[in-house]
């Protein structure tokens, strides 16, 4: 036996140690708990349950609820919805009352258990999406915002500036004496900030010629579990742009500056 058959070995074994087995006493469920980390580093549970031939495992709703606690909603966003059913689809799970549920004929229990841990793992793991999923995210998270106070508006703007070069901008509301251009920002800093704070009024001059109005800008920013900067938010303001927080995105202020 070479030194990888043995280190496999030890990992079964290791795998086997680090898993515990625990009865319901009042139902006819089995707890299970791996040593695989869930979304608070702690133990990832399911629970089993024989009916007949009939396997079943649970994850007793944790899966979904963490993801609700650390901010991550799955509800009322259609991508993560979509990379959510993506994931169940692949390992044969499904969703019942934000419960993860698996059902098979117990002779196949060792795959059934490991597709269902697989799926759980990466469920967990849609917290920590990579910047450009999550900045993708948070742009629907903006658009479906703007849809819910019913704002009419132009997606993935693309307007020339003076300088002849093209911008794009996530939306663009045109009222009748006005036009509004905005960029979400998941994170906000001194390479994306200047970007935007050039692009705008690198367009304003033009957009302003050719529709004969004046143009605004907005920076709708995520501020939730991360501090934005005051030098970023006076950047803003020094060049007469406005902003809304997301933590404050239904405030009056807020509604007034995406409805102005």
């Amino acid at each position: 036996m070479n030194w990888v058959n043995t280190y496999v070995s030890n990992y079964y074994n290791w795998l086997k140690e680090k898993t515990f087995i625990q009865k319901d006493s009042n139902t006819e469920w089995f707890l299970i708990s791996t040593p695989f980390v869930g979304a608070f580093n702690d133990t990832i549970e399911i629970y089993a349950q024989k009916d007949g031939n009939l396997l079943k495992l649970s994850d007793n709703g944790e899966t979904m609820s963490n993801l609700e606690l650390q901010g991550l909603h799955i509800q009322g966003s259609k991508r993560r919805k979509t990379i959510l059913d993506s994931i169940l689809l692949n390992y044969g799970v499904k969703v019942e009352n934000e419960e993860l549920l698996i059902e098979a004929n117990i002779d196949n229990f060792s795959q059934t258990k490991h597709n269902f841990l697989s799926a759980i793992i990466e469920i967990n793991d849609l917290y920590v999406l990579s910047n450009h999923n999550v900045a993708s995210i948070f742009k629907e998270d903006v658009r479906n915002y703007l849809d819910s106070y019913e704002v009419i508006y132009t997606p993935d703007f693309i307007s020339k500036g003076s300088t002849g070069l093209e911008f794009n901008f996530d939306f663009q509301i045109a009222k009748k004496d006005k036009e509004i251009v905005i960029k979400s920002f998941n994170t906000i800093n001194k390479s994306n900030l200047p970007s935007f704070l050039f692009s705008w009024d690198d367009i304003k001059p033009v957009r302003e010629k050719i529709t004969k109005k004046s143009v605004n800008a907005i920076a709708i920013i995520n501020d939730i579990d991360k501090e934005v900067r005051t030098e970023f938010l006076d950047a803003l303001k020094s060049k007469n742009a406005d902003y809304i927080l997301w933590s404050e995105r239904d405030s009056e202020r807020s509604k007034q500056l995406i409805s102005a």
